[in-house]
């Protein structure tokens, strides 16, 4: 591996650690485009580069939500029969995702999804008020399996761990918002662990064709990613009272929206 190209990824990790920890965000939906932009300086194949940077994004949430748990059920902000309710859903949606329509999926295609998803979540960071006034009940448990399994699939598409939906439909059916928060952060570990058997799955040939791949999965990057942003991770907790969070939100959206705007320039340079 180019020390180059670790050291970056180092840094890249302990910057969305920090930033995931101090907003309270997953980092996949920046990581990702980041990765495409370091894999594309390191010449892997054009049609594999948001694959994998897409895949190697979710798998670190195998490790990174890890933390997160244990901190939420110590101050009981998980609601554990919602996680148990949404589980089997989203285990089918990520392995259908993952195992079957994100290798099939053409790199433009993916790219575009990726763009525009992250857009519209830039967006609602930037216009986001708070839910009020709600007084819809949790949906019984065909509903929970039918979202649970949208979230594992949309998931599975942006390499991110579900709490950009998760908890906008918890805080609508009158979960308070530090439960929806936790009980989000529970479920994006089956998120990640049934997205990433299939990305395994899916392209199990690819390991032979670039060195460092476990299907779509990158794990010299996986490694040095999650050693980072765990370490960082809890410092930008602590800074939550001491940082102005809203006004690094809007900087975090406007980071977004040029993220976004990368993988659509990769989606119209795919499809040219």
């Amino acid at each position: 591996m180019d020390p180059l190209f670790a050291v970056l990824v180092v840094l890249i990790g302990a910057a969305v650690g920090f930033a995931a920890g101090l907003l309270g965000i997953g980092g996949g939906m920046i990581l990702a485009p980041l990765l495409a932009m370091l894999l594309t300086w390191q010449q892997m194949p054009q049609e594999l580069v948001v694959h994998a940077a897409i895949a190697t994004a979710m798998a670190t949430i195998l490790f990174t939500s890890l933390s997160s748990v244990r901190a939420h059920h110590r101050r009981g902000n998980i609601v554990w029969p919602v996680v148990a309710g949404m589980t089997p859903g989203v285990i089918i949606g990520g392995l259908l995702v993952g195992g079957a329509l994100f290798a099939v999926l053409k790199t433009a295609w993916l790219a575009l999804f990726f763009s525009v998803f992250v857009a519209f979540n830039a967006y609602r960071m930037l216009t986001h008020k708070p839910v009020e006034g709600v007084s819809r009940s949790l949906p019984g448990w065909a509903g929970m399996f039918g979202v649970g399994a949208a979230i594992g699939g949309v998931s599975g598409l942006v390499g991110a761990g579900g709490g950009f939906l998760t908890v906008p439909f918890m805080a609508r059916c009158s979960v308070p918002m530090h439960r929806a928060i936790g009980t989000s952060a529970a479920i994006g570990f089956p998120i990640a662990l049934a997205n990433c058997i299939g990305y395994i799955y899916s392209g199990w040939d690819v390991r032979t064709g670039y060195p460092g791949m476990i299907g779509f999965i990158y794990w010299p990057a996986l490694v040095l990613f999650t050693c980072a942003s765990v370490i960082t991770a809890p410092m930008g907790a602590r800074m939550t009272t001491r940082l102005p969070v809203a006004t690094l939100k809007r900087v975090f959206a406007c980071l977004l929206f040029t993220l976004a705007a990368y993988m659509g320039w990769q989606a119209i340079k795919a499809f040219g």
